[in-house]
């Protein structure tokens, strides 16, 4: 990203400052990209990394946490199979009363009743639909609504919201699932009718991330 475009993105006014958002690296793509996600890449870098652009960025996860402030806590679920996304999944799910899946998601849970680990979700929420494949498959089978973290490189098809972001960098999954959480429950206070002045949130994003 060349200096005046950073310059851009970092002026642009965003849940966070533009600086703190290019600092996670959630802009930062990987060196592929999908025809989905064309429309969300901001710039090429030299080294050939597509990046996001951090308004739209921003844009979905106010849309996102909109979304899911329609549901019940209870009956969202978050999955990450991705290491970086285990601490900040369960940390969302924790401050949210959300559910959620980390590590390895065992085939049946959202469709055979049988199984051990059967749940019933009325949305789910994945970290990437490329290692959380089959909760993807899945949820897509039990008709609930999908919304996922997607990078440059990803197929939306079956994505119902997208939020482009960095879905692999450690930093970049501890500000978005902060973020996300912060603004869905900004939104659950605003749907029960309470002063926008009186909303208090009692976490900082190194509060989401895990130790090293």
């Amino acid at each position: 990203m060349t200096e005046e475009a950073e310059d851009k993105e970092a002026n642009v006014d965003t849940l966070i400052p533009g600086p703190d958002y290019l600092a996670s690296g959630v802009h930062i793509g990987t060196q592929q990209k999908t025809g989905d996600m064309k429309r969300f890449i901001y710039q090429t870098r030299p080294d050939g990394l597509y990046l996001l652009g951090i308004e739209i960025m921003d844009e979905r996860l106010r849309i996102a946490a909109r979304f899911l402030a329609g549901y019940e806590p209870s009956s969202i679920l978050v999955v990450s199979a991705r290491e970086y996304g285990h601490y900040p999944v369960t940390m969302f799910a924790e401050v949210t009363d959300a559910n959620s899946i980390v590590g390895r998601f065992i085939p049946g849970t959202l469709t055979n009743q049988g199984c051990e680990y059967f749940v019933e979700p009325s949305i789910l929420l994945l970290t990437d639909p490329l290692t959380d494949a089959q909760a993807l498959q899945e949820g897509v089978s039990t008709g609930i609504p999908i919304v996922a973290l997607c990078d440059t490189n990803n197929s939306t098809s079956n994505v119902d919201l997208v939020i482009p972001t960095n879905n692999h960098g450690r930093k970049a999954l501890t500000t978005i699932y902060w973020l996300l959480a912060k603004e869905l429950l900004r939104e659950r206070h605003r749907k029960a009718g309470k002063d926008e002045a009186d909303f208090t949130f009692d976490y900082v994003v190194d509060d989401f991330e895990a130790e090293l």
